[in-house]
């Protein structure tokens, strides 16, 4: 996962660095607040954020504002990281919008602690976010098949008609019988639609897609014309 790492002291860069390295984070450094904003409202920008509260240009808890003022689907995890220690500062810094807050010197067990709990926050978010993607495109889609029913019953319907009406060994049946099968099918993909509750999904073409058989409620049903006696 990218993290950004916004510190100004040459030394403690470095060892973080070489640290947050170690546990596999892809390290995009800057040193001062400027650069921090800048970065974070990049495209692909890092969601996760260790911020130290005092450097050049703007402090942690200005870029803090300027963050939590944009409005985004997938705003940062941010760690503000200082040896302030009162609890009003504690304060200052989340009330500014960073989710946590490690106290220099840090411990290497705590810090690898916190930035667990901010990645799962992050996966979490993630999940939540697709989750809503697909509900949107799903109430779509039922609208657009409850408008799409009316005219596909027509179709269904005179297609049935018709093959009431000619032998099987007409050359137009096994045509209409296919405008009837295929046009019961379509039928229950839109049921199936209408009637999901639930969100499943499964693998197609390297892909996830949204399982309609098993997020409805119905099963499809197999409909076949009444035969010709």
């Amino acid at each position: 996962m990218k993290i950004l790492l916004a510190e100004d002291d040459l030394i403690s860069r470095r060892i973080l660095e070489a640290i947050l390295g170690k546990w596999n984070y892809d390290v995009i450094s800057v040193t001062n607040g400027n650069d921090a904003v800048d970065k974070l409202l990049e495209k692909n920008a890092p969601l996760l954020v260790l911020l130290d509260w005092v450097m050049p240009d703007k402090d942690g808890v200005e870029v803090c504002r300027i963050i939590r003022e944009k409005e985004t689907t997938s705003p940062p995890y941010i760690i503000l990281l200082t040896s302030k220690r009162e609890k009003k500062d504690v304060a200052k810094g989340l009330d500014s919008g960073a989710d946590d807050y490690i106290i220099k010197p840090y411990d290497e067990n705590e810090l690898r602690a916190r930035l667990n709990v901010g990645c799962r926050m992050i996966e979490l978010q993630n999940a939540l976010a697709e989750k809503e993607k697909f509900q949107g495109v799903l109430e779509m889609a039922g609208a657009v098949c409850h408008e799409i029913n009316q005219p596909l019953m027509t179709i269904t319907g005179y297609s049935e008609f018709l093959l009431q009406g000619i032998s099987e060994d007409n050359p137009q049946f096994n045509a209409l019988h296919e405008i009837y099968v295929q046009g019961h099918r379509l039928g229950n993909i839109t049921k199936q639609l209408m009637e999901i509750t639930t969100y499943k999904t499964k693998r197609y073409l390297q892909r996830e897609i949204v399982d309609i058989d098993q997020a409805s409620q119905k099963k499809p049903e197999n409909q076949e014309p009444n035969s010709k006696e």
